[in-house]
């Protein structure tokens, strides 16, 4: 069977995958919209005997695709009912693809207190959870009740969060896993997290590039004292360009995407970010941004 005969499986061959992420960086590649288990089990068996490793691109924030050499990338779309969320509940079962924008609408009309944390954080449930999303309000590891993973093996395993992350990062996937879903709590109803929620998504619409092509972050912090944006900005780097790719003058540890370059350009231009932090600073700063 080849990908384009998957049932609940729509495969697009030598797609443009700029429009799959949020930097909009030009790449041609093989991709699969996934939506059904049934068919990531049989996407897997069909990329297993064609010699190829399957990517999950979620939303497509926080990375940068560099390499589409024997690769097939999938983007869940498993089935979820938006009525499921009509109503406050102590526990949420959600698929992995469900878009953490739906859940911050959700939380902040009924007030659920934790959920604030990932306010306008632009990604899925599954991709949220691999690299442990924040804000400076907390991480989503603080709801998460449980994770189910299909193993590489197709084995589906829930697991109980007791110690499964760290700073923006998680502990338990191995190569070849993937988010199926996971169970969130929240720490009580607060009328106050409506207006919280509502301020600090001005607050980043203020502080943070919203509009433009990014990946969020580019960065991780050496520590809170040792921020990457603040040093960036101190250096005088704000709008330092290469090409069609520039630093934020709205924050220095995003960088805007005019459209028109490449995964390789970018990577480039980071490299060369990151070698003028550390020639003034001393710190070589951990990329945050994932490039695959």
């Amino acid at each position: 069977m080849s990908f384009d005969a998957i049932k609940d499986c729509e495969y697009f061959k030598d797609a443009e995958l700029a429009r799959y992420t949020t930097i909009r960086l030009k790449k041609i590649g093989d991709i699969c919209i996934v939506k059904s288990l049934d068919a990531l089990i049989e996407l897997k068996r069909v990329a297993n005997k064609e010699h190829k490793k399957i990517h999950l691109i979620g939303w497509g924030a926080n990375q940068i695709i560099k390499d589409t050499k024997d690769k097939i990338f999938v983007k869940l779309d498993l089935p979820f009912n938006r009525d499921y969320l009509k109503e406050a509940r102590d526990e949420y079962d959600l698929p992995a693809s469900v878009s953490l924008n739906i859940l911050q609408s959700h939380a902040q009309k009924f007030g659920l207190k934790g959920w604030e944390v990932f306010t306008g954080v632009p990604a899925s449930l599954g991709g949220a959870l691999v690299m442990n999303a924040g804000t400076s309000l907390g991480e989503i590891s603080d709801v998460v009740k449980s994770v189910t993973v299909l193993r590489e093996n197709n084995q589906i395993e829930e697991l109980e969060n007791k110690d499964l992350f760290v700073y923006r990062n998680n502990k338990f996937l191995k190569p070849g896993d993937i988010i199926l879903s996971a169970k969130l709590i929240h720490h009580g109803i607060e009328e106050s997290i409506k207006s919280q929620i509502k301020e600090y998504m001005q607050f980043r619409k203020n502080s943070q590039p919203l509009k433009s092509f990014n990946c969020g972050c580019v960065f991780k912090n050496y520590t809170p004292q040792h921020r990457a944006g603040q040093f960036i900005d101190t250096l005088g780097l704000k709008n330092f360009t290469f090409k069609s790719l520039k630093v934020s003058e709205v924050h220095a540890n995003f960088v805007e995407h005019a459209g028109m370059a490449t995964s390789d350009e970018c990577e480039y231009f980071l490299d060369k970010l990151n070698s003028i932090l550390e020639q003034h600073t001393g710190v070589k700063f951990e990329l945050e941004v994932k490039i695959y």
